[in-house]
């Protein structure tokens, strides 16, 4: 029986009309080369710092990536037969799970996943055999002999991949000792960037909440016993960030409220919090209060503010019991912001330093409130499709709901959010082809004359990031 073969084809995503396949394919050729921007992902810095050699072709492509760990989770496989939330992985096991992967291959068809698991094994590791269980064993040996090269090094496939730019999240008390080491490293010309990521200092009613504030007080010299210190300390960290590269300030919480209090509620509030008295309604109301000031703080030092909210973080309990947290366990909820972000936006939403990138789970606030606050806002940008909206048919569904309100240029640009270091080129490419496909309909409906098009198609994968996010 013939091995069905790894096919890669060249006009994949574009329309199926040939002659708007024929501009898709033009307009994406004027982009394919362009660098990566990623002004936000998962990728640590500490990789490039030491130059890391991969151990292994599961720990590299499947172990880090909760979006192939998940739906083999939905198919009955145990995280533990992944590497999900362990140190080490030794060979048989790593085989092992990438068997797993290849026996469980039709399960990601129709999937975005499927796309960049394709790209990344055809276009970086040279395969050209479908994964199944009677080729897992010989692709697992190409990918293992290929990692054993200097040009699959940490530092050799970030030049491959054409990244110019690549955002950490990080949390702030780091010392962000391999950003500095990085920057420091004369035979190192590429930027990489930490982002303050500050949500679990945020949420009182956390388990972890007051000793979270006890090290942010000893990282940063300052007080936090009181409220006022908590705000110095927080300014402080954000300083450190800046002076190591940051542009932007990431936030995540159930809900993007920023209701914010009088400064006796909120000294009262956060004295209960450090006291081990706060319920969970008051926990809320502070949390919201805080998250407001982190608004006023980006106004200020200039760090670009993005939200994304409405996740029901580790879902199933037991799994992060078990494995940790980030392991695909995450659920999205409903969200609301126009009243959410009112107050912040009466306050410094036309505030020369403040930018607002706005991301969501739910597709709907795309067209009914994110494009519409972009469209009057000078700070706020309709934020890409992101998580589970990072496929295709959600991110075409994206452009139409925000073009039409907000226009191209109110858009931050692709965010390919991940943890998975290869499937980064995987991941821009699919937003690049998508993009060229979205705007050769509108050239074939004459809604836009094809010189517009070709500038447009230019702006999405590099004026717009740039802008966004300050770079």
């Amino acid at each position: 029986m013939t091995t069905p073969p790894l096919a890669l084809h060249p006009d994949r995503l574009f329309p199926a009309d040939p002659g708007v396949r024929r501009l898709a394919s033009s307009l994406y050729d004027r982009v394919r080369e362009l660098p990566i921007i990623s002004p936000h992902g998962h990728v640590p810095a500490q990789w490039l710092a030491d130059d890391v050699s991969f151990a292994d072709p599961t720990s590299l492509l499947i172990t880090p990536d909760h979006y192939v760990t998940r739906l083999l989770h939905g198919h009955g496989v145990d995280l533990a037969d992944l590497g999900v939330g362990q140190d080490s992985f030794d060979e048989a096991a790593s085989r092992r799970a990438f068997r797993i992967l290849c026996e469980h291959w039709g399960a990601y068809r129709g999937t975005p996943v499927r796309f960049w698991l394709d790209a990344q094994l055809g276009d970086i590791f040279g395969i050209e055999v479908r994964p199944s269980a009677a080729t897992a064993d010989a692709v697992y040996d190409q990918i293992a002999e290929r990692l054993g090269h200097p040009d699959y090094r940490a530092r050799a496939l970030f030049d491959r991949f054409g990244i110019e730019v690549l955002a950490t999240t990080d949390d702030p008390c780091d010392d962000l000792a391999a950003h500095r080491r990085l920057a420091d490293d004369p035979s190192w010309d590429a930027r990489v960037v930490p982002t303050f990521r500050p949500d679990r200092y945020l949420e009182p009613l956390s388990p972890t909440w007051n000793t979270d504030v006890d090290r942010l007080a000893e990282t940063s010299g300052i007080e936090t016993g009181e409220y006022a210190g908590w705000l110095a300390a927080m300014a402080a960290r954000r300083a450190h960030f800046i002076a190591h590269g940051a542009v932007s300030a990431d936030h995540s919480h159930l809900d993007p409220r920023t209701d914010p209090l009088t400064d006796a509620e909120a000294r009262h509030l956060y004295a209960l919090a450090r006291q081990g008295d706060i319920g969970p309604d008051e926990a809320v109301a502070l949390r919201r209060h805080l998250l407001f000031q982190m608004g006023l703080m980006s106004a200020e030092d200039g760090l670009v503010m993005t939200l994304h909210p409405a996740v029901r973080r580790d879902h199933h309990l037991p799994s992060s019991q078990a494995y940790g947290h980030d392991i695909g366990t995450d659920i999205p909820v409903a969200v609301e912001f126009t009243d959410a972000l009112r107050p912040l936006l009466n306050a410094v939403g036309t505030h020369p330093g403040f930018q607002l990138v706005l991301f969501t789970l739910d597709e709907t606030t795309f067209s009914r409130e994110i494009a519409p606050l972009a469209g009057f806002y000078p700070s706020v940008y309709a934020g890409a499709p992101w998580w589970f909206l990072d496929a295709p048919d959600a991110i075409l569904r994206y452009r139409a709901a925000v073009t039409e309100t907000a226009g191209l240029a109110k858009t931050s640009g692709f965010i390919d959010d991940t943890r998975a270091f290869c499937s980064i080129p995987a991941r821009h490419d699919m937003s690049r082809r998508l993009d060229a496909t979205y705007l050769a309909r509108l050239v074939a409906e004459h809604r836009l004359d094809e010189d517009e098009a070709r500038e447009a198609i230019h702006d999405l994968v590099d004026t717009n990031p740039r802008r966004a996010f300050k770079l």
